[in-house]
């Protein structure tokens, strides 16, 4: 049963259809998001905690500014974008993918196509994400129109200097409407499933640590995870697992003299597990396209690069099957804000030049850092 507020909000489960298990997702309904009183706020938390991923349905009107302030609710004294400046930065991987709202910085627009105008962007040009840019093997043309990947699993992240937004909203302005894709792990496992064109897939953190056994869970808990300095940069020469889950390890990334002047004091360490604020529920937690280190316990640096990398993979890749992903069809005026500190998303799927799309990203990096599982 939905549960339901005085202020006439209900939370609505999603269901996962037949064949699907994952325990994410709910609908938000009868929300005001102009004007989100403290007592609306509160139910609006607790449901993306204990789900994660909430929706909100019919918010075209909804303003880039509005959309910051609903955002900014969640760490109120957080101000400034999750990535900073760094999007300016050419080589970053991150760079062909966003358009910054000029009149709203902490807005990024994101898509396909070519755009007359939009908020104040005058003849921009939209890119979205296509495997084949980013995997090291990629589907091939004669087949990439029916078939896809998961782009890039990842937790939206600076991982240099800020600290990982708590959450993170995106509205759905314009979507072309098309058939159905089968997402492809292409990994040797033979695993696959049927997504929308452009849908943005989530998998819970949590499950990806509840599914370990109980050495690994220990050595979650106790290890920490050091990123790249500038890993956007690092790792833009580099290429992805055809899962999506990480890099390969061919030696490509970028030397630290052919990156941006490193303070080693904006290096991010963090905990490989991060605790819900609400539900105490611990996360496996780690970008793992960005990851270079692995500090145990007692100290032990493990930091052989591909070392470090096998053992993330073998750590999250049960938590991506597929009967565990929860892949949003989006419609035009959906509006999903997830929890960056308990999910990992990517984006899936390829259109046509003329198909275009449009979508506002929002996140602030976090005034704190994320809760370990000392806390």
């Amino acid at each position: 049963m939905p549960h339901s507020t005085a202020n006439s909000i209900t939370v609505h489960k999603i269901q996962a259809p037949a064949g699907s298990t994952y325990d994410i997702g709910a609908e938000i309904r009868g929300a005001n998001l102009e004007n989100v009183s403290d007592a609306d706020f509160e139910v609006i938390r607790k449901a993306l905690y204990e789900n994660n991923v909430v929706l909100f349905k019919n918010q075209l009107p909804l303003s880039p500014r509005s959309q910051y302030e609903l955002t900014r609710l969640f760490d109120p004294p957080a101000t400034g974008y999750g990535h900073g400046k760094t999007l300016d930065a050419k080589r970053s991987v991150l760079h062909p993918d966003l358009k910054t709202i000029p009149h709203q910085p902490q807005v990024q627009v994101i898509g396909n196509g070519s755009v007359a105008s939009f908020e104040g962007l005058e003849n921009i040009k939209l890119k979205h994400p296509h495997h084949k840019a980013f995997h090291k093997i990629a589907i091939g043309p004669e087949d990439d129109r029916d078939n896809t990947r998961f782009y890039r699993w990842h937790i939206d992240a600076a991982l240099y200097d800020l600290e990982p937004p708590r959450v993170t909203s995106l509205m759905a302005v314009k979507v072309p409407k098309t058939r159905y894709q089968t997402l492809r792990y292409d990994d040797g496992t033979g695993d696959k499933l049927q997504v929308p064109r452009g849908s943005t897939a989530f998998v819970s953190s949590y499950k990806m640590y509840d599914l370990l056994s109980e050495e690994d869970k220990e050595f979650a808990r106790t290890t920490k995870v050091q990123y790249a300095p500038h890993p956007y940069i690092w790792m833009s020469s580099s290429r992805s697992r055809s899962d999506g889950l990480g890099i390969e390890s061919d030696g490509l990334e970028l030397d630290y003299s052919e990156l941006p002047p490193i303070d080693e004091s904006k290096i991010k360490v963090l905990p490989m597990c991060w605790k819900n604020p609400v539900t105490g529920q611990l996360a496996l937690q780690i970008h793992p396209s960005a990851v270079q280190k692995l500090i145990r316990a007692d100290g032990t640096v493990i930091d052989d690069l591909k070392e470090v990398r096998e053992i993330v993979h073998r750590m999250q890749r049960p938590g991506i099957a597929p009967e565990l992903v929860f892949a949003i069809d989006w419609e035009e005026g959906d509006l999903a804000i997830f929890n960056n500190h308990g999910v990992l998303h990517t984006v899936t799927g390829s259109f046509l030049p003329e198909e275009v799309r449009i979508f506002r990203q929002c996140n602030m990096a976090a005034s704190s850092p994320p809760l370990g599982p000392e806390v």
